[in-house]
């Protein structure tokens, strides 16, 4: 929740603030979409290596310790190449940590119920992402640039690491959570039993998931290029933007919440909701009626907020808890791969066409929703 206070509040000005820089649009898409490609793909990498060490919270701690300082750093630089590695640097921090944490996390929502788990989760992350973003528009708004918008969110950054070290201090291994964990030391049998379960190949159902998840959001565009044309377009002030992606992250919770219990009650059946959630977005915030584009804002808090916690929890059902922290890594890899592509995508098309840019994600959300039946005909 602290964290969400600092990254979210510096991702809600991420597009004016680049925009102040002399970026277009095309710019714009291409650094979030990167960014957001940052977030995912290291986690490749990044999820095997957690699992062989088992330094879970080691690799936790590092990456938020990265988004925190990359943060403060975003508002004191004057230069738009610099703000773009710094943005793409926070991301990293994200990519650093998340396999390790959501492994953590699926273990804990054993005992809880892993759609209510996850949602409940990203439903913290999002009382952060309120907040980050009000205190950031509340610093605008008293006439201050971005350098102290962004810069008190160091404060907060302070206490995301205080509270890991207490965290890491009473729960150190949150693996006892999940009673069906095989023990640590296996009875003997034929062949090295500990080197089997990592070498297991995931299954089909979790690649055919991931074509899903990677397909839908493609489709999905970034805040970055939504707040763009806001801005740009003269339907929003600069201090209103934040103001705006925190009633989104409003929306993101209640959304996360809604499926995730569903999810729990009802099977993977309930994600059919988020393509055309993805679909509407472009069709109502591109348009140039600052109503239609908060709405459509609004209604990308509830796509994300079903990505950020269903679509994660089901990962956590589809896979053995030994392979969880690649599993997480590859999926958000194969992700972070579209996402860079959407970015990039969705900015060149605004640049070229609207009604293009919105006939084309509603064709991408058509394959997702096939992807996804797909998916569901071979779940065990």
């Amino acid at each position: 929740m602290l964290a969400d206070v600092v990254y979210e509040g510096a991702r809600s000005v991420t597009g004016p603030l680049l925009a102040s820089l002399g970026a277009s649009a095309v710019v714009v898409g291409v650094v979030t979409g990167v960014g957001e490609a940052a977030a995912l793909l290291p986690r490749l990498v990044c999820g095997p290596l957690a699992e062989r060490t088992g330094r879970f919270w080691a690799w936790t701690i590092a990456g938020y310790t990265l988004t925190v300082a990359a943060v403060p750093l975003l508002g004191v630089t004057g230069v738009l190449w610099a703000a773009g590695l710094l943005v793409i640097a926070e991301r990293v921090g994200k990519a650093v940590r998340s396999p390790a944490k959501d492994a953590l996390l699926s273990h804990a929502t054993a005992a809880t119920g892993r759609g209510r788990g996850f949602a409940v989760h990203e439903a913290m992350d999002q009382l952060g992402a309120l907040a980050g973003p009000l205190l950031v528009a509340a610093v605008l708004a008293s006439g201050a640039g971005y350098g102290p918008a962004l810069g008190v969110l160091a404060l907060p950054g302070l206490g995301v690491l205080a509270v890991l070290l207490w965290l890491r201090a009473r729960v150190p291994d949150p693996a006892g959570y999940e009673p069906d964990e095989p023990p640590a030391v296996p009875v003997p049998r034929t062949g090295p039993a500990p080197a089997a379960a990592p070498r297991a190949r995931l299954p089909r159902a979790f690649w055919t998931y991931a074509g899903f998840t990677a397909a839908t959001t493609t489709g999905l565009a970034t805040f970055g290029v939504l707040s763009f044309h806001a801005v740009t377009r003269g339907l929003l002030p600069v201090a209103a933007v934040p103001v705006v992606y925190a009633a989104a992250m409003g929306v993101d919770a209640l959304a996360a919440l809604a499926t995730g219990w569903a999810y729990d009650r009802h099977g993977p059946g309930v994600l059919a909701v988020l393509p055309p959630l993805a679909a509407a977005v472009p069709a109502l915030a591109f348009t140039n009626t600052p109503a239609l584009a908060v709405a459509g804002t609004l209604v990308w808090g509830a796509a994300i907020g079903v990505q950020e916690s269903t679509l994660r929890a089901t990962v956590a059902d589809l896979v053995p808890p030994a392979r969880r922290a690649s599993a997480y890594g590859v999926f958000a890899g194969v992700v972070g791969a579209t996402t860079a592509g959407g970015g990039a995508l969705a900015g060149a098309l605004y640049d070229l066409s609207i009604p293009a840019l919105i006939a084309v994600t509603a064709a991408v959300q058509v394959a997702a929703l096939a992807l996804l039946a797909a998916s569901r005909r071979i779940r065990p």
